[in-house]
């Protein structure tokens, strides 16, 4: 299965000022973790923080390739 491509910048934009209501994980395809993440507030901020820091360090989520256009 390829690999779904995602704006690297827009992912990291909306962790930044959305990521505990989990619009970061929906943008990647996560649907079951965005709900989760939405209904936990982020995981009270914690899994907020987390998601941040892998996005902004362009970590290799499953099935996820970086693009910056």
């Amino acid at each position: 299965m390829a690999d779904k491509k995602v704006n690297w910048l827009l992912t990291l934009l909306m962790s930044i000022f959305f990521g505990s209501l989990g619009v970061d994980r929906f943008i990647m395809g996560h649907v079951g973790l965005g709900l989760l993440k939405l209904i936990t507030m982020g995981g009270c901020g914690v899994w907020w923080m987390v998601d941040l820091i892998l996005i902004a360090t362009k970590h290799k989520f499953e099935n996820i390739e970086w693009v910056d256009k």
